[in-house]
């Protein structure tokens, strides 16, 4: 076996390209960051990190990072591909990992035994698959496109999801306000219903898909319908205009999203998990 770094994402994709797109569903994440890498170069101001393990020219595993975002794993086609991905990253300083369950699992328990902080799964998360939209029942108002006049709400609101969905510190909200207002590969999506009561993304593309996240309904307003109403409309749009999948991710401890999405025509696919390390 053979671990293999690429400077860019255009050489990663030229090798790793035809493995991630034959499972674009499980794949989508990886995919869509590198169409985001492609998008907006000058939004990453460190180096990612692109590398494949493969064994006579075919390719077992993946796996990318986007400082200072966690380590992205790949389905892996054979498990001892991933202490090479340990051993080449014993030194990088990587916050943590997400990645098929099984998969990144191991690839934690190599990192921490090769002297990595120890580490804890913080998410459970299932990836959904969706190809046909099922009409929700009728809720009152529309969708339309975030605009700049909307900033400061969609800031206040994207601080809040990533806080309870991801329990992350949103240390950089601003510039990921800036990137969803400023229409650079993604748009953001409103729910208005006299006012505005839910908040929706699309963006991550992959060949033949996109991804549809974050989703937000702030606490008054949930129970209502509109992330169902929001998130049926924005996929049906990309349905529309040539999308032959949308994808998006659950967090499996929250039932309610897992049901609404199901109602709305999404199907399961895969679990994941993140993990972090433990920081002094």
């Amino acid at each position: 076996m053979e671990l293999t770094r690429y400077a860019d994402v255009e050489d990663f994709l030229v090798a790793a390209g035809d493995f991630l797109v034959a499972r674009e569903a499980e794949h989508n994440l990886l995919l869509g960051v590198c169409q985001s890498v492609r998008d907006t170069p000058d939004a990453y101001t460190a180096q990612p990190y692109f590398a494949t393990v493969s064994e006579d020219d075919h390719i077992l595993a993946v796996a990318l990072q986007t400082p200072p975002f966690q380590l992205v794993i790949s389905e892996v086609d054979d498990p001892a591909a991933i202490p090479l991905f340990a051993d080449d990253l014993v030194e990088r300083d990587l916050p943590g990992a997400v990645g098929p369950v099984e998969h990144v699992r191991a690839f934690m328990d190599q990192r921490t035994a090769r002297g990595a902080p120890p580490a804890r799964l913080t998410t459970s998360e299932r990836i959904f698959q969706l190809t046909a939209v099922k009409p929700p029942p009728h809720v009152r108002g529309h969708a339309r496109i975030a605009v700049a006049t909307d900033r400061a709400l969609v800031a206040r609101w994207l601080d809040a999801f990533l806080r309870e969905a991801l329990e992350d510190d949103p240390s950089d909200v601003e510039a990921m306000t800036d990137r969803w207002i400023s229409r650079r590969g993604r748009t953001l999506y409103l729910w208005e219903d006299g006012e505005i009561v839910s908040l929706a993304g699309v963006g991550s593309r992959t060949p033949n898909g996109v991804r549809i996240g974050p989703v937000y309904t702030p606490p008054e307003a949930r129970n209502r319908g509109y992330a169902s109403a929001l998130v049926a409309a924005i996929s049906q749009s990309e349905l529309d205009a040539g999308r032959r999948f949308c994808f998006l991710f659950t967090d499996l401890a929250n039932p309610t999203a897992n049901h609404i999405y199901r109602a709305i025509g999404y199907e399961p696919v895969r679990d994941v998990d993140m993990w972090r390390h433990d920081r002094p």
